[in-house]
């Protein structure tokens, strides 16, 4: 009888408070990381240094895959063009907990990219983003567009259950500068506070640069995939088509 009514109460013990304990003691943390990703296909971006190796430059302007051009623009520190817009998707890891803060973070601060400024052309509009963060703030909050003067946290926080999903749409922006940044998530979880970092898809920081007003290179999309060369007249006259003039 004693060890059936141990049982009981050990099983009921472990449905409630169980699996938060283990994985604490485990050190898996309170939320994960679901999905990461950065969105290059409908934006402007530059590189940081011009492509000048002619292996990369034939994986650029060629038809390899995209995978491949990927990689070759990522060595060059590909950005977005002063709005790096990301989703993420975070799941929860313990039975209870409330997301009460996040915030990006500087990582570094550089002179605006100018190795090459690849434009595209937008085919439609983009979607709402629901939160935005200006890095050349001296402290970077999230607002909303509904509520620009007021961080989004301190009136909103996120609470989740185990396996619960959230997508978080962010749009950060950056002007007067090149950033490298991360995000930064305090949690609640059991009456204890617990910070996570969030890195972007490729476990490198995110990236986000200002415009610069002149470049060493300019491209734009090549009617059979890839990037083709075009002369600075010609880029400008692309980016007044697309409102986006810049410095020209």
């Amino acid at each position: 009888m004693l060890v059936t009514a141990i049982g009981v109460v050990f099983t009921a013990w472990f449905n409630a408070s169980g699996p938060d304990t283990v994985d604490r003691i485990s050190g898996e943390p309170p939320i994960k990381v679901g999905h990461v990703a950065v969105e290059y296909a409908a934006q402007d971006t530059t590189l940081r240094r011009p492509v000048t190796d002619p292996a990369d430059r034939a994986v650029l302007l060629g038809s390899a895959s995209g995978s491949r051009r990927e990689t070759v623009m990522a060595r060059h520190d590909w950005a977005p063009l002063e709005t790096a817009e990301v989703t993420v998707v975070l799941i929860g890891n313990r039975s209870n907990l409330r997301i009460v803060d996040i915030q990006p973070r500087v990582l570094d601060r550089k002179p605006v990219s100018d190795g090459a400024l690849l434009l595209y052309t937008p085919a439609g509009e983009a979607d709402t983003v629901e939160v935005t963060a200006d890095l050349d703030e001296p402290a970077p909050r999230f607002t909303s567009t509904e509520d620009p003067d007021t961080t989004y946290f301190r009136k909103k926080q996120i609470d989740l259950k185990r396996d619960e999903r959230v997508t978080l749409s962010m749009a950060i922006t950056g002007t007067a500068a090149y950033y490298a940044f991360d995000l930064q998530v305090t949690v609640l979880a059991e009456d204890r506070t617990e910070q996570m970092t969030i890195r972007g898809p490729d476990k490198t920081p995110f990236r986000v640069t200002g415009i610069s007003g002149k470049y060493h290179a300019y491209y734009t999309t090549a009617p059979l995939g890839g990037w083709q060369p075009i002369s600075r007249s010609q880029a400008c006259a692309i980016g007044r088509k697309v409102g986006k003039a810049g410095k020209c």
